[in-house]
Protein backbone atom coordinates (compact mmCIF):
# COMPACT_ATOMS: atom_id res chain seq x y z
CA UNK A 1 0.00 0.00 0.00
CA UNK A 2 1.30 3.48 -0.80
CA UNK A 3 2.13 5.38 2.34
CA UNK A 4 0.18 8.44 1.20
CA UNK A 5 -3.10 6.48 1.31
CA UNK A 6 -2.73 5.80 5.04
CA UNK A 7 -1.52 9.31 5.72
CA UNK A 8 -4.36 10.84 3.75
CA UNK A 9 -6.94 8.69 5.52
CA UNK A 10 -5.56 9.98 8.83
CA UNK A 11 -6.13 13.53 7.61
CA UNK A 12 -9.89 12.91 7.49
CA UNK A 13 -11.36 14.73 10.49
CA UNK A 14 -14.59 12.67 10.48
CA UNK A 15 -16.88 15.66 10.02
CA UNK A 16 -20.22 15.46 11.77
CA UNK A 17 -21.80 16.72 8.57
CA UNK A 18 -19.51 15.29 5.84
CA UNK A 19 -19.66 17.59 2.84
CA UNK A 20 -17.68 15.06 0.80
CA UNK A 21 -20.67 12.72 0.88
CA UNK A 22 -23.03 15.50 -0.16
CA UNK A 23 -20.73 16.22 -3.10
CA UNK A 24 -20.93 12.62 -4.30
CA UNK A 25 -23.87 11.89 -6.65
CA UNK A 26 -23.90 8.31 -5.33
CA UNK A 27 -23.89 9.47 -1.68
CA UNK A 28 -20.88 7.25 -0.97
CA UNK A 29 -20.46 6.71 2.80
CA UNK A 30 -16.94 8.11 2.71
CA UNK A 31 -16.58 9.05 6.38
CA UNK A 32 -17.59 5.60 7.65
CA UNK A 33 -15.47 3.79 5.06
CA UNK A 34 -12.38 5.74 6.09
CA UNK A 35 -13.10 5.09 9.77
CA UNK A 36 -13.37 1.34 9.16
CA UNK A 37 -10.21 1.44 7.03
CA UNK A 38 -8.21 3.04 9.84
CA UNK A 39 -9.70 0.58 12.36
CA UNK A 40 -8.20 -2.30 10.32
CA UNK A 41 -11.69 -3.42 9.23
CA UNK A 42 -10.92 -3.36 5.53
CA UNK A 43 -13.44 -5.98 4.42
CA UNK A 44 -16.23 -4.13 6.23
CA UNK A 45 -15.21 -0.87 4.56
CA UNK A 46 -15.21 -2.60 1.19
CA UNK A 47 -18.61 -4.15 1.73
CA UNK A 48 -19.99 -0.76 2.70
CA UNK A 49 -18.74 0.81 -0.52
CA UNK A 50 -19.74 -2.13 -2.71
CA UNK A 51 -23.31 -2.30 -1.42
CA UNK A 52 -23.72 1.42 -1.99
CA UNK A 53 -22.17 1.25 -5.46
CA UNK A 54 -21.02 -2.06 -7.01
CA UNK A 55 -18.82 -0.08 -9.42
CA UNK A 56 -17.05 1.76 -6.61
CA UNK A 57 -13.64 0.59 -7.85
CA UNK A 58 -14.31 2.08 -11.26
CA UNK A 59 -15.61 5.34 -9.83
CA UNK A 60 -12.45 5.62 -7.76
CA UNK A 61 -10.51 5.73 -11.03
CA UNK A 62 -12.60 7.95 -13.29
CA UNK A 63 -15.04 10.12 -11.34
CA UNK A 64 -14.37 13.88 -11.52
CA UNK A 65 -13.56 13.93 -7.81
CA UNK A 66 -12.28 17.50 -8.00
CA UNK A 67 -15.90 18.60 -8.54
CA UNK A 68 -17.48 16.01 -6.25
CA UNK A 69 -16.19 14.37 -3.07
CA UNK A 70 -12.70 15.88 -3.01
CA UNK A 71 -14.00 19.22 -4.25
CA UNK A 72 -16.30 19.39 -1.22
CA UNK A 73 -13.79 18.16 1.38
CA UNK A 74 -13.35 20.81 4.09
CA UNK A 75 -9.61 20.11 4.21
CA UNK A 76 -9.36 21.57 0.73
CA UNK A 77 -10.44 25.03 1.88
CA UNK A 78 -7.04 25.83 3.35
CA UNK A 79 -4.90 23.20 1.67
CA UNK A 80 -5.22 19.89 -0.12
CA UNK A 81 -8.38 17.79 0.22
CA UNK A 82 -8.20 14.21 1.44
CA UNK A 83 -7.24 12.00 -1.52
CA UNK A 84 -10.56 10.14 -1.35
CA UNK A 85 -10.27 8.53 -4.78
CA UNK A 86 -7.06 6.68 -3.88
CA UNK A 87 -8.56 5.46 -0.60
CA UNK A 88 -11.70 4.29 -2.39
CA UNK A 89 -9.62 2.46 -5.00
CA UNK A 90 -7.59 0.64 -2.36
CA UNK A 91 -10.58 -0.41 -0.26
CA UNK A 92 -12.67 -1.48 -3.27
CA UNK A 93 -9.82 -3.36 -4.91
CA UNK A 94 -9.21 -5.35 -1.72
CA UNK A 95 -12.89 -6.16 -1.24
CA UNK A 96 -13.19 -7.85 -4.62
CA UNK A 97 -10.57 -10.34 -3.39
CA UNK A 98 -12.71 -11.41 -0.42
CA UNK A 99 -16.18 -10.89 -1.90
CA UNK A 100 -18.40 -13.96 -1.46
CA UNK A 101 -21.09 -14.01 -4.15
CA UNK A 102 -22.95 -16.99 -2.66
CA UNK A 103 -24.17 -14.78 0.15
CA UNK A 104 -25.90 -12.62 -2.45
CA UNK A 105 -27.81 -15.54 -3.93
CA UNK A 106 -29.81 -16.73 -0.93
CA UNK A 107 -33.28 -15.76 -2.16
CA UNK A 108 -33.22 -17.04 -5.74
CA UNK A 109 -36.29 -16.14 -7.79
CA UNK A 110 -37.59 -17.81 -10.94
CA UNK A 111 -37.98 -14.65 -12.99
CA UNK A 112 -35.31 -13.71 -15.52
CA UNK A 113 -34.24 -10.32 -16.79
CA UNK A 114 -32.44 -9.53 -20.06
CA UNK A 115 -29.96 -6.66 -19.98
CA UNK A 116 -28.97 -5.23 -23.35
CA UNK A 117 -25.59 -3.54 -23.11
CA UNK A 118 -22.83 -3.94 -20.55
CA UNK A 119 -21.80 -0.37 -19.83
CA UNK A 120 -22.04 1.23 -16.36
CA UNK A 121 -25.86 1.21 -16.37
CA UNK A 122 -26.11 -2.43 -17.48
CA UNK A 123 -23.48 -3.66 -15.03
CA UNK A 124 -25.07 -1.80 -12.12
CA UNK A 125 -28.55 -3.10 -12.94
CA UNK A 126 -27.11 -6.63 -13.17
CA UNK A 127 -25.56 -6.44 -9.71
CA UNK A 128 -28.68 -4.95 -8.13
CA UNK A 129 -31.07 -7.49 -9.68
CA UNK A 130 -28.78 -10.41 -8.84
CA UNK A 131 -28.85 -9.21 -5.25
CA UNK A 132 -32.64 -9.31 -5.35
CA UNK A 133 -32.49 -12.91 -6.56
CA UNK A 134 -33.38 -12.56 -10.25
CA UNK A 135 -31.74 -14.48 -13.05
CA UNK A 136 -29.79 -12.07 -15.24
CA UNK A 137 -28.44 -12.42 -18.77
CA UNK A 138 -26.38 -9.65 -20.38
CA UNK A 139 -26.43 -9.32 -24.17
CA UNK A 140 -23.34 -7.46 -25.38
CA UNK A 141 -22.88 -6.50 -29.01
CA UNK A 142 -19.10 -6.43 -28.82
CA UNK A 143 -16.52 -9.11 -28.11
CA UNK A 144 -15.78 -8.11 -24.51
CA UNK A 145 -17.97 -6.89 -21.66
CA UNK A 146 -17.79 -3.35 -20.32
CA UNK A 147 -19.32 -1.04 -22.90
CA UNK A 148 -18.00 2.50 -22.70
CA UNK A 149 -15.83 1.51 -19.72
CA UNK A 150 -13.82 -0.79 -21.96
CA UNK A 151 -14.19 0.78 -25.39
CA UNK A 152 -14.52 4.48 -24.64
CA UNK A 153 -12.16 5.30 -21.76
CA UNK A 154 -8.40 5.15 -22.36
CA UNK A 155 -6.22 2.63 -20.55
CA UNK A 156 -4.28 5.37 -18.74
CA UNK A 157 -7.50 6.55 -17.08
CA UNK A 158 -9.19 3.19 -16.51
CA UNK A 159 -7.01 0.08 -16.84
CA UNK A 160 -8.83 -2.76 -18.61
CA UNK A 161 -7.85 -5.12 -15.77
CA UNK A 162 -10.17 -3.11 -13.49
CA UNK A 163 -13.11 -3.71 -15.83
CA UNK A 164 -12.12 -7.39 -16.05
CA UNK A 165 -12.30 -7.70 -12.27
CA UNK A 166 -15.83 -6.31 -12.16
CA UNK A 167 -16.93 -8.68 -14.93
CA UNK A 168 -15.31 -11.65 -13.16
CA UNK A 169 -17.25 -10.87 -9.99
CA UNK A 170 -20.49 -10.65 -11.98
CA UNK A 171 -19.89 -14.05 -13.56
CA UNK A 172 -19.10 -15.59 -10.16
CA UNK A 173 -22.32 -14.09 -8.85
CA UNK A 174 -24.32 -15.94 -11.48
CA UNK A 175 -24.84 -13.63 -14.44
CA UNK A 176 -24.85 -15.11 -17.93
CA UNK A 177 -23.16 -13.11 -20.69
CA UNK A 178 -23.73 -13.43 -24.44
CA UNK A 179 -21.00 -11.48 -26.26
CA UNK A 180 -21.13 -10.54 -29.95
CA UNK A 181 -24.93 -10.47 -29.77
CA UNK A 182 -26.66 -7.36 -31.06
CA UNK A 183 -30.32 -7.28 -30.07
CA UNK A 184 -32.32 -5.88 -32.97
CA UNK A 185 -30.04 -7.23 -35.70
CA UNK A 186 -30.88 -10.95 -35.44
CA UNK A 187 -32.54 -11.56 -32.09
CA UNK A 188 -35.18 -9.01 -31.12
CA UNK A 189 -36.82 -7.82 -27.92
CA UNK A 190 -39.86 -9.87 -28.91
CA UNK A 191 -37.63 -12.95 -29.04
CA UNK A 192 -36.44 -12.24 -25.51
CA UNK A 193 -39.99 -12.15 -24.17
CA UNK A 194 -40.87 -15.27 -26.15
CA UNK A 195 -38.00 -17.15 -24.53
CA UNK A 196 -39.04 -16.43 -20.98
CA UNK A 197 -37.43 -13.13 -20.02
CA UNK A 198 -40.04 -11.23 -18.08
CA UNK A 199 -38.34 -7.83 -18.18
CA UNK A 200 -35.82 -6.20 -20.51
CA UNK A 201 -33.42 -3.39 -19.66
CA UNK A 202 -31.90 -1.31 -22.45
CA UNK A 203 -28.53 0.15 -21.51
CA UNK A 204 -26.98 0.42 -24.95
CA UNK A 205 -25.33 3.82 -24.53
CA UNK A 206 -24.65 6.32 -27.32
CA UNK A 207 -22.37 4.91 -30.01
CA UNK A 208 -23.46 6.84 -33.10
CA UNK A 209 -20.98 9.69 -33.72
CA UNK A 210 -22.41 13.12 -34.38
CA UNK A 211 -21.27 14.67 -37.64
CA UNK A 212 -20.20 18.23 -38.30
CA UNK A 213 -22.09 18.11 -41.61
CA UNK A 214 -19.29 19.82 -43.50
CA UNK A 215 -17.48 18.84 -46.68
CA UNK A 216 -14.63 16.36 -46.17
CA UNK A 217 -15.93 14.23 -43.30
CA UNK A 218 -15.68 11.05 -45.36
CA UNK A 219 -11.99 11.47 -46.25
CA UNK A 220 -9.58 8.71 -45.25
CA UNK A 221 -7.68 10.69 -42.61
CA UNK A 222 -10.83 11.74 -40.74
CA UNK A 223 -12.01 9.72 -37.75
CA UNK A 224 -14.76 9.92 -35.14
CA UNK A 225 -13.69 10.01 -31.49
CA UNK A 226 -15.96 7.24 -30.22
CA UNK A 227 -14.60 4.92 -32.94
CA UNK A 228 -10.98 5.90 -32.36
CA UNK A 229 -11.15 5.23 -28.63
CA UNK A 230 -12.23 1.62 -29.19
CA UNK A 231 -8.64 0.76 -30.14
CA UNK A 232 -6.25 3.69 -30.71
CA UNK A 233 -3.35 1.32 -31.45
CA UNK A 234 -4.75 0.36 -34.87
CA UNK A 235 -4.73 3.96 -36.14
CA UNK A 236 -1.78 5.63 -37.87
CA UNK A 237 -2.56 9.28 -37.24
CA UNK A 238 0.77 10.79 -38.17
CA UNK A 239 2.60 13.65 -36.46
CA UNK A 240 0.01 16.44 -36.68
CA UNK A 241 -3.51 15.84 -35.40
CA UNK A 242 -6.46 18.19 -35.12
CA UNK A 243 -9.18 17.33 -32.60
CA UNK A 244 -12.49 19.13 -33.11
CA UNK A 245 -14.49 19.31 -29.87
CA UNK A 246 -14.08 20.45 -26.31
CA UNK A 247 -15.59 17.79 -24.03
CA UNK A 248 -14.02 15.05 -21.96
CA UNK A 249 -14.06 12.71 -24.96
CA UNK A 250 -12.00 15.24 -26.92
CA UNK A 251 -9.48 15.28 -24.07
CA UNK A 252 -9.33 11.47 -24.00
CA UNK A 253 -8.72 11.40 -27.75
CA UNK A 254 -6.05 14.08 -27.52
CA UNK A 255 -4.14 12.37 -24.72
CA UNK A 256 -4.43 8.99 -26.44
CA UNK A 257 -3.04 10.38 -29.72
CA UNK A 258 -0.06 11.84 -27.88
CA UNK A 259 0.58 8.43 -26.33
CA UNK A 260 0.46 6.69 -29.69
CA UNK A 261 3.09 8.62 -31.59
CA UNK A 262 1.52 11.93 -32.57
CA UNK A 263 3.65 14.91 -31.57
CA UNK A 264 1.60 17.95 -32.54
CA UNK A 265 -2.01 17.73 -31.33
CA UNK A 266 -4.31 20.76 -31.28
CA UNK A 267 -7.82 20.97 -29.84
CA UNK A 268 -10.18 23.32 -31.67
CA UNK A 269 -13.20 24.79 -29.85
CA UNK A 270 -15.76 26.85 -31.76
CA UNK A 271 -16.60 28.93 -28.67
CA UNK A 272 -14.48 30.88 -26.20
CA UNK A 273 -12.96 29.33 -23.07
CA UNK A 274 -16.39 29.13 -21.43
CA UNK A 275 -17.34 26.70 -24.20
CA UNK A 276 -15.01 24.02 -22.85
CA UNK A 277 -17.31 21.31 -21.48
CA UNK A 278 -14.47 19.04 -20.37
CA UNK A 279 -13.60 19.13 -16.69
CA UNK A 280 -10.89 21.59 -15.72
CA UNK A 281 -8.88 18.63 -14.47
CA UNK A 282 -8.95 16.83 -17.84
CA UNK A 283 -8.14 20.01 -19.78
CA UNK A 284 -5.12 20.65 -17.57
CA UNK A 285 -3.85 17.12 -18.12
CA UNK A 286 -4.26 17.47 -21.89
CA UNK A 287 -2.16 20.62 -21.80
CA UNK A 288 0.45 18.99 -19.56
CA UNK A 289 0.65 16.11 -22.03
CA UNK A 290 1.51 18.61 -24.74
CA UNK A 291 -1.76 19.61 -26.43
CA UNK A 292 -2.52 23.13 -27.61
CA UNK A 293 -5.99 24.70 -27.63
CA UNK A 294 -7.47 27.11 -30.17
CA UNK A 295 -10.66 28.99 -29.29
CA UNK A 296 -13.35 30.67 -31.41
CA UNK A 297 -12.59 28.59 -34.49
CA UNK A 298 -15.40 26.96 -36.49
CA UNK A 299 -14.58 24.15 -38.93
CA UNK A 300 -15.99 24.87 -42.38
CA UNK A 301 -14.27 22.25 -44.56
CA UNK A 302 -11.89 19.31 -44.20
CA UNK A 303 -9.37 18.77 -47.01
CA UNK A 304 -6.57 16.31 -47.67
CA UNK A 305 -4.15 18.92 -46.31
CA UNK A 306 -5.99 19.73 -43.06
CA UNK A 307 -8.99 21.73 -41.87
CA UNK A 308 -10.25 25.13 -42.95
CA UNK A 309 -11.39 27.02 -39.88
CA UNK A 310 -13.13 30.38 -39.78
CA UNK A 311 -13.24 32.75 -36.85
CA UNK A 312 -16.41 32.30 -34.81
CA UNK A 313 -19.10 34.88 -34.27
CA UNK A 314 -20.64 33.98 -30.92
CA UNK A 315 -24.32 34.74 -30.36
CA UNK A 316 -27.03 33.33 -28.09
CA UNK A 317 -30.04 31.25 -29.07
CA UNK A 318 -33.56 31.70 -27.69
CA UNK A 319 -32.62 29.69 -24.59
CA UNK A 320 -29.57 31.83 -23.88
CA UNK A 321 -27.05 29.20 -24.96
CA UNK A 322 -23.96 30.30 -26.86
CA UNK A 323 -23.94 29.53 -30.57
CA UNK A 324 -20.95 29.85 -32.91
CA UNK A 325 -21.25 30.85 -36.55
CA UNK A 326 -18.34 31.16 -39.00
CA UNK A 327 -17.37 34.65 -40.13
CA UNK A 328 -17.04 34.69 -43.90
CA UNK A 329 -13.69 35.80 -45.24
CA UNK A 330 -11.72 34.64 -42.17
CA UNK A 331 -11.09 31.08 -43.35
CA UNK A 332 -7.60 29.68 -42.81
CA UNK A 333 -6.13 26.25 -43.48
CA UNK A 334 -4.62 24.49 -40.47
CA UNK A 335 -2.46 21.58 -41.72
CA UNK A 336 -3.01 18.11 -40.26
CA UNK A 337 -2.14 14.52 -41.02
CA UNK A 338 -5.33 13.33 -39.28
CA UNK A 339 -8.55 14.88 -37.99
CA UNK A 340 -10.64 13.50 -35.14
CA UNK A 341 -14.21 14.72 -34.67
CA UNK A 342 -15.32 14.70 -31.04
CA UNK A 343 -18.58 16.65 -30.93
CA UNK A 344 -20.80 14.22 -29.02
CA UNK A 345 -22.69 11.12 -30.06
CA UNK A 346 -26.22 9.78 -30.11
CA UNK A 347 -27.98 6.41 -29.77
CA UNK A 348 -28.14 3.79 -32.49
CA UNK A 349 -31.68 2.89 -33.55
CA UNK A 350 -31.21 -0.84 -34.16
CA UNK A 351 -33.36 -1.94 -31.17
CA UNK A 352 -36.22 0.56 -31.38
CA UNK A 353 -36.45 0.19 -35.17
CA UNK A 354 -37.04 -3.55 -34.77
CA UNK A 355 -39.38 -3.33 -31.78
CA UNK A 356 -42.94 -2.04 -31.62
CA UNK A 357 -44.09 0.11 -28.73
CA UNK A 358 -40.84 1.78 -27.63
CA UNK A 359 -41.09 5.53 -28.13
CA UNK A 360 -38.08 7.76 -28.62
CA UNK A 361 -37.65 11.49 -28.26
CA UNK A 362 -36.85 13.83 -31.14
CA UNK A 363 -33.11 13.38 -30.53
CA UNK A 364 -33.42 9.59 -30.71
CA UNK A 365 -33.03 8.96 -26.98
CA UNK A 366 -35.43 6.45 -25.44
CA UNK A 367 -38.47 8.03 -23.80
CA UNK A 368 -38.93 6.86 -20.20
CA UNK A 369 -40.54 8.01 -16.98
CA UNK A 370 -38.56 9.02 -13.90
CA UNK A 371 -38.00 5.36 -13.01
CA UNK A 372 -36.84 4.18 -16.41
CA UNK A 373 -40.12 2.63 -17.62
CA UNK A 374 -40.42 2.85 -21.40
CA UNK A 375 -43.69 3.07 -23.31
CA UNK A 376 -43.71 -0.70 -23.77
CA UNK A 377 -44.69 -2.82 -20.80
CA UNK A 378 -41.80 -4.75 -19.32
CA UNK A 379 -39.13 -2.76 -21.16
CA UNK A 380 -36.95 -0.37 -19.16
CA UNK A 381 -34.04 1.84 -20.15
CA UNK A 382 -31.35 3.86 -18.46
CA UNK A 383 -27.92 5.42 -18.78
CA UNK A 384 -26.75 7.39 -21.80
CA UNK A 385 -29.38 5.88 -24.14
CA UNK A 386 -31.90 7.89 -22.07
CA UNK A 387 -29.94 10.95 -20.96
CA UNK A 388 -27.32 11.36 -23.66
CA UNK A 389 -23.63 11.21 -22.75
CA UNK A 390 -23.22 11.72 -19.00
CA UNK A 391 -20.71 10.66 -16.36
CA UNK A 392 -20.40 7.07 -15.20
CA UNK A 393 -21.58 7.87 -11.68
CA UNK A 394 -24.72 9.56 -13.04
CA UNK A 395 -25.58 6.37 -14.93
CA UNK A 396 -25.00 4.35 -11.76
CA UNK A 397 -27.25 6.56 -9.63
CA UNK A 398 -30.07 6.50 -12.19
CA UNK A 399 -29.78 2.71 -12.40
CA UNK A 400 -30.77 2.34 -8.76
CA UNK A 401 -34.22 3.77 -9.48
CA UNK A 402 -34.59 1.58 -12.54
CA UNK A 403 -33.65 -1.56 -10.62
CA UNK A 404 -36.32 -0.76 -8.03
CA UNK A 405 -38.87 -0.19 -10.82
CA UNK A 406 -37.99 -3.53 -12.45
CA UNK A 407 -38.31 -5.31 -9.10
CA UNK A 408 -41.69 -3.65 -8.49
CA UNK A 409 -42.88 -4.65 -11.95
CA UNK A 410 -41.76 -8.29 -11.66
CA UNK A 411 -43.27 -8.61 -8.19
CA UNK A 412 -46.60 -7.39 -9.59
CA UNK A 413 -46.47 -10.11 -12.26
CA UNK A 414 -46.37 -12.96 -9.73
CA UNK A 415 -49.68 -14.71 -9.26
Amino acid sequence: MSKHIIEDAKRCIQCKNPLCEKGCPAATPIREAIRLFLDNRLAEAGKLLFENNPLSLICGHICPQENQCEGHCVMGKNGSPVFISAIEQYISDFYLNVYEPKKMLKNKKRQNVAIIGSGPAGLTIAFLLLKKGYGVTIFEGKELTGGILRYGIPEFRLPKRVVDRIVDVLVKTGVKIRPNTTIGANLTVDDLFRDGFEAVFMGTGVWRPQKLNIKGESLGHVHFAIEYLKNPAVYNLGERVIVIGAGNTAMDVTRSALRHGSRDVTIFCNLDESGITASEHELKYAKIDGARVEFCKTAVEITDEGVNFADSKITADKDGRKVAKPIKGTEKLYPADSVIIAVSQGPQSVIVSSTKGIDVKQNGLVAVDESGRSTRQGVFAGGDVVTGAKTVVEAIVASRKVAEAIDEYLTSQIG
